[in-house]
Parts: structure tokens; sequence; C-alpha cells
């Protein structure tokens, strides 16, 4: 079970806060079981855990093996919830060199999520000597970034096995119902995966849009599910004894104090991808109608020799969030040097492990001392189930936190308009007045 440590919280607040956090948790809990909040259309990732569509996830099973028996690659095409959720449970459950340290699964490799042409050429000439498929994700089918990509990978495939040969390495997940993405799925006969109407693409990670790509790295898909529904029932029951209730109120105790910024912090390299898809959950329900903390992410120790001085020092506007995994999977113990050159024969024998345990321990009173208020959640281990466990965490307490903020947890109105200015400066029909204005002001 995850574990919530709010020791080093409550210094910097006064007393009785969590008391003072009560009333608005009790009803933002309502909100999420019950319904009865803003984007009430958006809840089904609340009961996903135990009410998924089974004969799907066997689909998805199913899926992955042909994908691993037949692909030295995968081509992931997708951008934001489309993408970050797979490749955050990718990396933290395997290595940040996973397309390096595979054995039996096939690389990955993760398209659409930019307009670099360099980035997109080297996965084309990474993967184009190679077996590969493609799973693209989009809803819609029309964002730019994703349907682009996939522009490409297509004529790609139909390149090297065909029309025929591709259409069996093409894999959508899509609308059910309806979407141009959608549409050419049935036309061309793809083979196709639900993202659900009721799930935003932040909260989409257990659906197909995540399980197809984490299934064929090779990763229990059911493993993940079972330990993000052990969550879902533990964090179902209101009260302050609940840990996504805690840390929900750290976090807007914190924000009403005058706390600007969230910083999660982790110490493994492969958490990295999971520290952007937590920004992405919590940038996009939160950031609206000029509130919201903003998060950030930093990985230790590295980062504190560039970012340490700020944390410890600078302009007092952040607190940290601290993700500890409890168990490593490795050990490897410091040898003695008999010219001791480094100083360091005092660690002779002992477990990087444990020097990094003594590390995160250290760092945490440095950071309180300097006025970063530090909130550590242990996690059992880097496995699915913990894993699984986490990620839904975060989901429930993001939805708390949303509505303590008084916001919709599940809407982004925000990112329309780089989009409309965007279509408009590319030529998109219906936009040629947008087009005149935003180039006069450019001065083109």
């Amino acid at each position: 079970m995850l574990n919530l440590d709010l020791s080093n919280v409550s210094p910097f607040l006064p007393a009785g806060w969590r008391t003072g956090e009560e009333k608005g948790l009790e009803k933002a809990h309502r909100h999420l079981l019950e319904g009865t909040g803003a984007g009430s259309d958006f809840l089904g990732w609340v009961r996903l855990p135990a009410d998924y569509d089974k004969i799907e996830f066997a689909r998805i099973q199913k899926a992955a093996e042909k994908i691993r028996s037949d692909s030295q690659a995968l081509v992931v095409i997708g951008i934001g919830g489309s993408y970050l959720g797979a490749r955050a449970v990718i990396e933290t459950l395997t290595s940040n060199n996973y397309n390096l340290t595979r054995k039996d699964s096939p690389a990955i490799y993760f398209a659409g999520n930019g307009l670099s042409a360099d980035a997109l050429n080297e996965v084309i000439d990474l993967v184009k000597d190679v077996d590969f498929s493609v799973n693209v994700i989009s809803k819609s089918g029309t964002t730019t970034e994703p349907a682009v990509a996939f522009r490409i990978f297509k004529a790609l495939l139909e390149e090297k096995y065909s029309k025929e040969g591709a259409r069996g390495r093409i894999y959508a997940t899509t609308d059910a119902k309806r979407g141009a993405l959608k549409g050419l799925a049935d036309s061309e006969g793809y083979e196709e995966f639900v993202v659900p109407d009721a799930v935003g693409g932040r909260y989409s990670v257990l659906t197909a849009v995540g399980l197809l790509p984490i299934a064929a790295a090779g990763i229990d898909i059911t493993a993940l599910m079972a330990g993000a529904a052990q969550a879902m029932e533990q964090l179902a029951v209101p009260g302050m004894d609940n840990p996504a209730w805690q840390y929900a109120a750290a976090r807007h105790a914190l924000y009403q104090s005058g706390k600007k910024v969230e910083i999660l912090a982790g110490y493994e390299p492969a958490f990295r991808f999971f520290a952007e898809w937590w920004k992405q959950l919590y940038g996009e329900s939160e950031g609206k109608e000029g509130r919201g903390l903003f998060p950030a992410s930093v990985e230790f120790t590295a980062d504190l020799h560039s970012m340490g001085q700020y944390i410890q020092q600078g302009e007092r506007l952040m607190f940290e969030t601290v993700i500890c995994f409890d168990r490593a999977r490795t050990k490897i113990s410091i040898p003695n040097d008999p010219e001791n050159v480094d100083g360091l024969n005092f660690l002779s024998g002992k477990g990087l492990d444990f020097v990094a345990e003594q590390a995160l321990r250290g760092i945490i009173l440095a950071h309180v001392d300097g006025g970063v208020p530090n909130i550590l959640l242990t996690v059992p281990g880097r496995d699915e189930r913990s894993l699984g466990e986490l990620i839904y965490f975060f989901e429930f307490a993001c939805g708390l936190s949303g509505y303590l903020l008084e916001v919709n947890p599940f809407d982004q109105p925000g990112v329309e308009a780089y989009k409309n200015n965007m279509y408009a400066l590319l030529g998109k029909p219906g936009y040629e007045k947008q087009k005149a204005e935003l180039e006069k002001r450019l001065g083109g």
C-alpha cells in the first residue's frame, strides 16, 4: 500500500488546517462518486479498474501478443494523454533505456507528439529496415500532430508491406462511433480499440489508449489493473484517513497559503515520464480561470546540481511531493579502495540503495529547513500492482483537488486557443479571416 507522510507540511500551515479542508473534500468526494459536479460526463475513470470492458481487454492482450510475435518495433502515434501514460508505465516498470534493454519485446517509439521533422525522421530511420506495426491513438483523428505522423507511417507501411499487409499492422484506438480515424479504420479494416466517451485523455492510461502499448512491452496489464482496483476500493471511503483526501487537502492548503508551484521529485531515472504524465494530469485539470498550482518535476539527485540551489534558497513559492520506491530491484555494493583517493572508504561495503535512502532523508530535511514544505509518498516497489495503485491515487486526488479549487477538473478549454491560431496560420479552410488578422499582428 502507498504511504503518505505529511509531517513536513504541517509546520508550514496553521493549526487545524486539515479540519478546515474537510467540508470541501466531502463535497468533492460526492461529486466524484455520485457525478454531481462539473464535468460529470467524464467520470468513467472512477470505476474503470473494476468495470472495464473485459472482452476488449482480452482483445488488447491478443493484439499485444501478435505485435510481439510479428514486429521488432511498434510506433505509438499520439499526443498528450494519448501517449504520456503508456510511456510513463513502460519506462517506470522497465527502464528509461527500454529500447536498449528489452529482450523479448519490440522496441517502442513514440511519434505524433510534436512537429519536429528531425525527430520524426529519426523514428523513420529506426523502423524502416525492421518489421514494425503502428498503434495510432486519437479520438477524432484530426489533431494535427498525430494525424500528420499517421499519414507518413501509414504510407511507409503500405509501401513496405502493400496495402493489404499494412492493414494487419495498424491498430487504431479511437472513438467508438464517430470521427475521421474511426471512419478510416472501418473502411480499411484496421483492428480497433475504443477511447471511452466518459474518460478524458489525461485519465485514459488504464483504457486501451495506454494498455495496448503497455502490454506490447511485455508488462502484466492484469496486475496493473488489479493495483488500480485496490486503490479504487480504498479511496472510495470518505474521511481524512483517506490518503487522497490528505494529499488534496495538503495541496489546497499550501496553495491557499501562497504556494504557487508543486514539484514532483523522483529518485529513479525511469520515473521521468511518469512525472510528465503527472504534469499533464494536474496542469490540464487545475490550470484554468486564473487558478491552480504550476506542476513541475525534478530528478534527484541529478537535479540537485542544477535546480537544487533555487529550491534551497530561491523564492519561497514552491513545495515538493517526493516519490520514494521502497524496494530497490537490484543491489550494488561500494568496493573498498586501498588508496582511498576520493575519501569514500567510509562507504565501503554499503549498498548504493542505502546511500540513496540517506540522501533522500537528508535532502528532505535540508529543503524543509530552507522553507520548502515536503510531502513524502512511499510506493512499495516498481511493479505493476504498485504502479496501478499510484496512477489511480493521483487521478482520484486530482479530481478532488479540482473541485476544491472550484474548477471543472475534466475540461481543457484553454488548449483550443493555440490550435485555432495554428489552423488559421496553416491556411485551414474556414479560418481565412482569422489568418489575415493573425498575419497582420505578426507583421506578415
